[in-house]
């Protein structure tokens, strides 16, 4: 009897664990929202003649799988892949704050949804809120600040005015942000305005500065007085959001609370320690009981 008792305390502490590890798993999982489509570009015909195109299924699925195996080790990566006929030139750049297995997640979907929409075909781009993908034939000369996306928010009348300077005076920090942060810069400006900035890996410090500023006259002059803006140009990345309302406890923007998850880690940290508490208190219980059953018997 002592024994079944202590035996089935036992497996409810380890159903309650593996809960807890299946709910931690899937609150990390939302807490890095990486695999949201934000967009694809996909030519209307291929860059290499049907001869060549032959064997191009066979090259990117090769590109696709290099690429992949080094996702875990590394937020961007570079390569070139060929035969005697053709070669394509690829990369895959990850969110600066994407953990390796979060990184490695994301662009493992890459080379499926990249075969969905384009194809056997290139040049071609598969962008995720967390990661991107994009190849092209080897030796073909792009423009790193060509414009990919945009992406502009609502409009509205901000009170006291002045959002154009604030907007202009936050995009000129950033791109001075990504030279000392060595190709990324996340920053608050003023406590109103919120910019996250990051340039592919390949690019210098002063390239890296060229294409923010690039995506920064965008922004003022096809985003105009919206409140928020995303800019994707071929090798860089850059987006601003002004909000009025801060939360003066936890310094926080209410959007970007939300986006990071900090009162849902909060509340999980709470509950999961009060069921803790509760769990070995009747894990402490159950033994006692089981010991004075025992010594009843």
């Amino acid at each position: 009897m002592a024994k079944a008792c202590c035996l089935l305390s036992l497996a409810a502490f380890c159903l309650f664990s593996r809960y807890c590890y299946a709910q931690s798993n899937s609150s990390s999982y939302v807490n890095y929202p990486s695999s949201a489509l934000v967009f694809r570009r996909c030519p209307d015909h291929g860059a290499f003649t049907d001869h060549q195109e032959g064997s191009l299924p066979e090259i990117l699925s090769s590109l696709f799988q290099e690429l992949a195996n080094h996702s875990s080790q590394s937020r961007f990566y570079e390569t070139t892949v060929g035969d005697e006929n053709i070669a394509v030139y690829g990369l895959f750049q990850c969110r600066h704050d994407l953990s390796g297995d979060d990184c490695r997640r994301c662009v493992n979907q890459l080379p499926q949804l990249s075969n969905s929409f384009c194809g056997a075909r290139v040049p071609a781009r598969v962008h995720l809120s967390g990661c991107y993908i994009r190849y092209q034939a080897d030796g073909i000369e792009t423009s790193r600040v060509e414009l990919q996306h945009k992406i502009c928010g609502d409009t509205k009348e901000v009170s006291g005015g002045g959002f154009e300077e604030l907007r202009d005076g936050a995009l000129a920090a950033a791109e001075s942000c990504v030279v000392t942060e060595n190709g990324h810069c996340e920053m608050e400006y003023h406590g109103r305005m919120r910019v996250v900035a990051q340039c592919e890996g390949q690019l210098g410090r002063c390239d890296c500065a060229e294409c923010i500023g690039s995506a920064a006259q965008i922004a003022q002059d096809e985003c105009g007085s919206s409140l928020s803006g995303k800019i994707y140009l071929q090798s860089c990345f850059l987006s601003y959001g002004y909000y009025q309302n801060r939360d003066p406890t936890t310094g926080l923007f209410p959007e970007y609370r939300k986006a990071k998850g900090a009162p849902t880690k909060l509340v999980a940290i709470i509950v999961g320690g009060a069921a803790l508490l509760f769990i070995v208190f009747g894990l402490f219980y159950s033994l006692r009981a089981c010991r004075k059953t025992s010594d009843e018997w």
